[in-house]
């Protein structure tokens, strides 16, 4: 479920929530009760909203809380789930983990809200998104553009400076490769860390998410260390974990990577910019977008229990995705879904959808 969360790593959003959430504590009472969740203004029927009776709304809510119970159990445990309604929302509680998820009869969203988001409000995007995904996965998801996000400070694209001059992995010979763990061009690292897959498929929001064969994407993230090559100290001399990929004839690109760890101050996250070919990613000119993908907060727990990422435990529970400057207005549309385990590794999926 993607909602949990400065490196001096990325601007802040400002997208403010409504406004009378903020005045919820994390007192024990207001957890409580914070399912009153009251909105701002007057209540809209849900049927100007969404389009939907409430029938099907309260169908649609049922079939995606029951797949977030089966497939984050550790958060919404099916076995303690109390299902409640009011005049704002449709929800479930779970004592034992302490939160609550449901769907606002306001604005058709669904919202998060307990010990897993910091105690605070977290809006998971639309009902309708979740239907999609709880219905078959990544590839199913409504056809949505993929939000605009930060390079952050160390994209390695030519657009800043490390401490050599211009930092441009796009013009090394070789950075066009699937295989993104070792070093090139005359470096010799290799990135150690639990194997991580990760597809990402390209898709046209102007034509029906129709597939984008052809166009290239350039992805870059940390070490398990949370450390990035070419700027980090210790590593400025390594270029690992950085390559560019062309989409196939189905829109996929595929790297083999390893599982970032968790830096303070931000969510887990892979960075990647979107081309029109690769011609122009080699170029580093005119990504199209540039965004990140997050990773379910369990799935990173997760992980950081092997050697090596012990500094991600602590880091990752001091952060959350309402709490993360990057992820903190909505993380629907940027979660992977994620499958594998520490002994084999993990497949990363995300649609990425782009005005092609």
């Amino acid at each position: 479920m993607n909602n949990a969360l400065y490196h001096d790593d990325d601007t802040a959003h400002h997208h403010g929530l409504q406004h009378d959430l903020k005045t919820l504590t994390r007192q024990a009472a207001t957890r409580r009760n914070a399912l009153r969740w009251l909105a701002v203004g007057s209540m809209a029927p849900l049927s100007l909203l969404s389009g939907n009776s409430m029938a099907d709304t309260a169908s649609d809510t049922s079939t995606v809380l029951n797949w977030a119970q089966a497939t984050y159990p550790q958060w919404f445990p099916a076995s303690s789930a109390v299902a409640q309604s009011n005049a704002n929302f449709i929800f479930r509680f779970y004592p034992t983990t302490d939160n609550y998820l449901g769907v606002s009869l306001q604005d058709a969203n669904l919202y998060a809200y307990g010990r897993e988001t910091g105690y605070a409000f977290l809006n998971l995007g639309p009902l309708s998104h979740w239907v999609s995904l709880a219905a078959g996965g990544a590839t199913s998801q409504t056809c949505s553009i993929i939000p605009q996000e930060t390079a952050g400070p160390y994209p390695g694209d030519g657009t800043n400076s490390n401490q050599s001059g211009v930092a441009n992995a796009l013009t090394l010979s070789g950075i066009v490769r699937s295989d993104i763990r070792a070093s090139i061009g005359g470096a010799t690292g290799i990135a150690a860390g639990i194997p991580l897959r990760v597809e990402l498929e390209l898709v046209n929001i102007a034509s029906s998410c129709t597939s984008l064969s052809g166009y290239a994407i350039y992805l870059w993230h940390c070490t398990r260390d949370g450390l990035y090559s070419m700027y980090s100290n210790g590593v400025t001399a390594e270029n690992y974990l950085r390559g560019v990929q062309e989409t196939s004839a189905s829109g996929i690109a595929t790297f083999q990577s390893i599982f970032p760890g968790c830096y303070s101050g931000r969510m887990p996250h892979i960075h990647f910019e979107v081309y029109r070919n690769l011609a122009s990613a080699t170029r580093g000119s005119n990504a199209i977008r540039t965004s990140q993908m997050a990773f379910p907060t369990a799935v990173c727990q997760q992980v950081y229990t092997t050697d090596g990422y012990s500094a991600s435990v602590r880091n990752l529970s001091q952060i959350s995705f309402a709490t993360d400057n990057v992820f903190s207005d909505g993380v629907s549309l940027q979660t992977a879904t994620v499958t594998g385990d520490n002994t084999s590794g993990y497949v990363a999926k995300l649609r990425v959808g782009v005005s092609g």
